[in-house]
């Protein structure tokens, strides 16, 4: 529980860090080319170094593993940012939230996890609280619903992927899947931003730093949580307990007044973590 209670924290630091960046930073994709550069940075750290030991068993699954996983993580960021400017906020943030459902059904219908009734009302709360804290009149010409339906595989994915490899890979190369991960999906974004031709700054550089200090204990928390707590608790917990957190703090720091439904959907959060983790 200690794990993924810090899987939280960190996660809920990455919202705020988002938000502290927006209207500040122009360079969005060379900021999170930083944030993977560091990720990687601690993830070989945490090895050793040791990229590629040998001989281990499992080392091929967990580079294959962590090439997807990669490339899910930073596929998931770049439609995020699409469906935001086609769909709106409010849509995008809805359905990247239902990529829980993702590593849900996986750890159900494949690795035969059987949530007891509390969790399961618990996780319907969850999902009751998601729509709850998003529910706002929206229409935005030109919607590619699809791409929503994408977006959430694809984020839902990258958090299945670690469930995947708690399952099939040895536990003692969780180090090295990571620095995987964070590998690929720098160099893919790397590929972006020559793309794109953006030129980092100072903030972006700055601002990257930071953020990949919590993005990579996210990733870490959350991988130790999985060894000792069932994924129909993790996955719900880890998403809703982020959002719980992330919007007391815009209470506290940013003085917002929650609409009636977000105070409803905020007690709701509550009461599925209770029921989670019964």
């Amino acid at each position: 529980m200690v794990f993924l209670c810090l899987a939280i924290l960190s996660s809920t630091a990455i919202s705020l860090l988002m938000r502290i960046t927006a209207g500040k930073v122009n360079a969005k994709l060379s900021m999170l080319g930083v944030n993977y550069l560091i990720c990687t940075l601690l993830a070989a750290a945490y090895a050793g170094f040791q990229i590629f030991p040998s001989p281990v068993e499992g080392l091929g699954r967990t580079l294959g593993m962590g090439v997807v996983n990669g490339f899910l993580f930073l596929g998931g960021f770049v439609l995020c940012q699409w469906n935001t400017r086609r769909n709106g906020m409010v849509l995008t943030s809805v359905f990247m939230k239902l990529g829980l459902l993702v590593p849900m059904v996986l750890s159900v219908v494949v690795f035969r996890e059987s949530p007891t009734w509390m969790q399961i009302v618990g996780f319907v709360l969850a999902l009751a609280a998601i729509l709850l804290l998003n529910l706002k009149k929206q229409t935005t010409a030109g919607q590619k619903r699809w791409t929503l339906l994408v977006m959430l595989l694809m984020c839902g994915g990258a958090d299945a992927m670690s469930k995947v490899f708690e399952v099939l890979c040895p536990a003692g190369l969780s180090e090295q899947f990571l620095f995987y991960t964070f590998t690929m999906a720098l160099v893919l974004n790397l590929g972006l931003v020559v793309l794109k031709k953006e030129k980092p700054g100072l903030r972006e550089l700055i601002f990257g730093t930071v953020m990949g200090v919590p993005n990579f204990f996210a990733s870490k928390f959350l991988l130790l949580s999985l060894k000792s707590l069932p994924a129909v608790v993790v996955f719900p917990s880890f998403s809703i307990g982020t959002m719980l957190l992330a919007s007391l703090a815009g209470v506290v720091f940013y003085k917002e007044r929650p609409t009636k439904l977000q105070w409803i959907a905020l007690v709701v959060i509550l009461a599925a973590l209770l029921l989670l983790n019964i």
